[in-house]
């Protein structure tokens, strides 16, 4: 037989095959996308436990102001978000940052202080900025400068975030800088999570230029001069959201894939090998059999469904640690603001013990989210420094956020709205042995081809980052059907 012949008889064998898959969060959704792009000969199924697609994405108008119940935009550097909402037509829909307010703050003391100028995360860009800001003590701004000196690390072992930092620039600069921006990124404790897991492009930095400042700089000149050699055409900030609502996305992808082939308030329960096949009952105890399936859930869900018919792959899923964060948007007029800031949002250190990890001045970032004359405040509470207040009833956790919200701008008077989102054990985090438990997790997967996984608690929590795992899922599905 040739081997057009058999790559023929691969793909008419693939057509009568069926995939399910749970969950239509961004990362099902972008899966069964991929799905229907690369291989529209596989029958398709998913099965989503709540009453709407979108996962934790979504979208509330409240009088008029626009608030994001979770991811209220996404980064431009990783392509696959852009990319995706280009494909689906939604390029007029992007929205980039204001740039008349690309700022962000830093709490102390209960006063919002600039970040430094250049300041990217766990490195300066510029050496100025850190030598004149009121965030660090002139020894801590010495110690920080000292980092042109040190020699990189050898041990190729994971590092912590906290270990890190201050090994390369200080305990100070990590306390007051370091450890709210990246909390903000993670809501996690930086002295657990992994460096390699999260930041690697900074242990590269280290290991490829020894240090960090000097790395940072020559990328910036590097940036600026790739951005000088582009040709015309639309051009997006760091960070960029859809103009009518970021559900819109996981929306328009559902009707892309096909409404016929979501199935909402279905929950799988179970799991069953049945020869070359998977058996799959739901939470009704209903039946149905796959030739492939693929989780797109959270890891509880897909362990407890998995515990049967692959131990390895639930095992070692399970074991993923989380955390949880309330959003909480208030909007207020400017006139009520005595102390305004106009700027992208804030991040606060765990120093400052009130729970609040961070904050974002939506109508700034966005003007479209608030209407003229006011403007709306998006707060993060919770992460691994203070659970408990996710679980708070609501008009405790709104009165804690409003005080701190009143001193930091000397608020007066009440809330235009309030609106409260809540994501207990919704945030991976990505501790110290993060990428050896990475490693096992693919071994064990390598044992069932027509198993596969997707979502944040793998590769990156970003919504690129989830519709990149939604990709490689159905690539790795579409790959073994289509080679059986």
């Amino acid at each position: 037989m040739t081997s057009q012949q058999g790559t023929t008889s691969a793909v008419q064998n693939a057509r009568t095959r069926r995939i399910a898959i749970f969950g239509a969060g961004i990362s099902g959704l972008a899966s069964a996308w991929r799905l229907r792009e690369r291989a529209p000969e596989i029958e398709l199924e998913i099965w989503e436990k709540n009453e709407r697609v979108g996962g934790v994405i979504g979208t509330r108008i409240v009088d008029g102001f626009q608030c994001e119940l979770s991811v209220d935009n996404f980064i431009t550097t990783v392509p696959e978000g852009v990319e995706l909402c280009k494909a689906l037509g939604l390029q007029d829909e992007l929205m980039s940052t204001n740039n008349r307010f690309r700022r962000t703050f830093v709490v102390r003391n209960r006063r919002l202080y600039p970040l430094p100028d250049g300041f990217m995360t766990m490195a300066p860009t510029k050496l100025y900025p850190m030598l004149t800001t009121p965030l660090l003590s002139p020894f801590g701004k010495l110690r920080c400068g000292l980092e042109l000196l040190l020699p990189r690390r050898r041990s190729e072992e994971e590092e912590s975030l906290a270990a890190f930092a201050k090994r390369r620039l200080g305990k100070e600069a990590f306390d007051r800088i370091i450890e709210p921006l990246v909390g903000g990124i993670y809501g996690g404790d930086a002295s657990k999570l992994s460096l390699q897991a999260t930041l690697p492009r900074f242990a590269e930095m280290e290991r490829k230029d020894r240090s960090l400042i000097w790395a940072m700089a020559k990328s910036q000149r590097s940036a600026r001069r790739v951005k000088r050699e582009e040709e015309s055409g639309a051009r997006y900030s760091f960070f960029i959201t859809l103009r009518s609502g970021m559900n819109v996305l996981p929306e328009r992808l559902a009707d892309a894939v096909g409404r016929e082939r979501i199935q909402t308030s279905r929950a799988v329960d179970k799991v069953e090998r049945d020869g070359d096949q998977w058996l799959v009952r739901d939470a009704q105890g209903r039946g149905e059999r796959f030739d492939a399936i693929l989780f797109a859930t959270d890891t509880d869900a897909a362990s407890d469904a998995l515990r049967a018919s692959a131990p390895e792959v639930a095992n070692l899923y399970g074991q993923t640690d989380r955390t949880g964060v309330a959003i909480v948007h208030l909007a207020y007029r400017n006139s009520q603001i005595g102390r305004p800031v106009q700027g992208m949002g804030f991040v606060v250190p765990t120093s400052e013990g009130n729970g609040v990890i961070a904050g974002s001045f939506s109508s700034y970032k966005y003007p479209t989210r608030a209407p003229e004359g006011t403007t709306l405040l998006r707060i993060f509470v919770g992460g691994s420094r203070a659970p408990e207040m996710v679980e708070l009833a609501e008009s405790e956790l709104v009165s804690r956020v409003e005080a701190e919200t009143r001193a930091l701008l000397d608020i007066s008077g009440g809330p235009l709205i309030v609106d409260v989102a809540r994501f207990p054990h919704a945030m991976p985090q990505y501790y110290v042995g993060r990428l050896a438990w990475r490693r096992e997790l693919q071994e064990a997967l390598e044992r069932y081809r027509t198993l596969a996984l997707a979502g944040s608690s793998l590769d990156g929590v970003g919504l690129p980052a989830c519709v990149k795992s939604g990709y490689d899922a159905a690539d790795r599905l579409i790959a073994a059907l289509r080679t059986e």
